[in-house]
Formats: C-alpha cells, sequence, structure tokens
C-alpha cells in the first residue's frame, strides 16, 4: 500500500527557516546526520513546488559531491539521484536537475494518481504543497523534526499557516544527540474543533 509522507525540519515555533541562520540551524550533531545518512524512505518519489526546486536544484547544482560523508552535501547527492516531481506552471522543460518530472497538472488529481498507482511519496519543503495535501487528506504520515530554537525575529516560511484543523495521533518519536526532536504521526484532518458542532 502506497504512502504519502509530509516531511519537516523546523524551529520550535514552526519556521522552515530563518534570515542569517545556517544550514539545520547549525544545530545537527552525529546522531541526526547519520539517521540521514540512513536515507530513510530513499526508495520514495519526492514532490516539491517550484520556488523549492529552484532552490534545491540551485544548492544541488552548487555542491561538490562528497559520497559516503554524512552531511548537507551529501544529502544533495542523494536528493539528486532519487526520483522527483515538481508542480509548476511557470517552469519549462527540460528541467536542469536530473530525475525531475515537471508536472502542470493539479497537484491533489495527480497525487491522488499517483497513490492509486501504489507510488510511494514524500515531500520537501513546499509549503503551499503540502498545505494543499493535508487539506484534501492525502498524507498518510506527518513527520517533523523540531530543533531547539525559536526564531521569531529572523523566521520565515511559517509552515503551518492555513492548515485545516489536523488531529495528529502519535506514531513515533526520538530525540537525537540528546537536543533534536523527531516526532511523527498520522493526521485525520477535522472539520473543526472536537465539538464545535454540538455533539
Amino acid at each position: 500500500m502506497s504512502e504519502l509522507l509530509v516531511d519537516w525540519i523546523t524551529s520550535l515555533d514552526g519556521y522552515g527557516a530563518a534570515e542569517g541562520w545556517p544550514g539545520f540551524w547549525g544545530l545537527q550533531g552525529p546522531e541526526y546526520l547519520a539517521w540521514l545518512g540512513e536515507a530513510p524512505e530513499a526508495t520514495h518519489t519526492v514532490l516539491m513546488g517550484a520556488t523549492t526546486y529552484r532552490l534545491m536544484s540551485g544548492f544541488a547544482a552548487q555542491a561538490e559531491p562528497h559520497p559516503g560523508e554524512n552531511d548537507e552535501s551529501s544529502g544533495l547527492d542523494e536528493l539528486t539521484a532519487a526520483p522527483k516531481i515538481v508542480f509548476s506552471s511557470t517552469l519549462e522543460t527540460p528541467l536542469s536537475w536530473a530525475n525531475t518530472q515537471l508536472v502542470r497538472d493539479d497537484a491533489v488529481h495527480a497525487v491522488t494518481a499517483l497513490k492509486d498507482e501504489g507510488v510511494d511519496l514524500r515531500t520537501i519543503g513546499s509549503v503551499s504543497l503540502c498545505r494543499s495535501l493535508i487539506g484534501a487528506g492525502l498524507v498518510d504520515r506527518f513527520r517533523v523534526v523540531v530543533f531547539p530554537v525559536i526564531t521569531g525575529a529572523s523566521g520565515r516560511e511559517r509552515i503551518y499557516d492555513g492548515y485545516p484543523d489536523v488531529a495528529l495521533e502519535m506514531i513515533a518519536s526520538r530525540t537525537f544527540d540528546g537536543r533534536i526532536q523527531l516526532l511523527e504521526y498520522a493526521p485525520t484532518v477535522l472539520d473543526g474543533p472536537p465539538g464545535a458542532d454540538g455533539s
């Protein structure tokens, strides 16, 4: 049975990145990097929107290959090798990033069809895309890796703005390097707060 995993790394206050901070907020440790090196969900097809594609393909184009090393560059090597789909009406083919397919169709319809075909999927970045997939009830697993920092003044890309109400059933958790928290949930989209309909 296929699954769709929405996968985030965030600050404690729910930002996906912060102005002036390094990748992983500079707080990645050996346990977390070793887990990334294990390439969880390496066989999943990666989904992204155009903004994330432009950013990540730019990083990949500039990165030196570092086979076997557990760092951001080796992660980019693995991402370059992975099958990827970018949803965009503005990008043009041919795309420069290897193993990337451009899809102009509605993402919800396309992802529904891919899941019906048995394709395992995961997201990277792509705030708007993930919001649409969550809202459509297509997400089977929701994973957040929380870094121990609050970036209220410099944070950008607030992840959860515009989400529907979602109940989360915890299915896994783990702490890396004594400070980074991984949380995995099975999400259920709600019509509203429990009891809001008077029941």
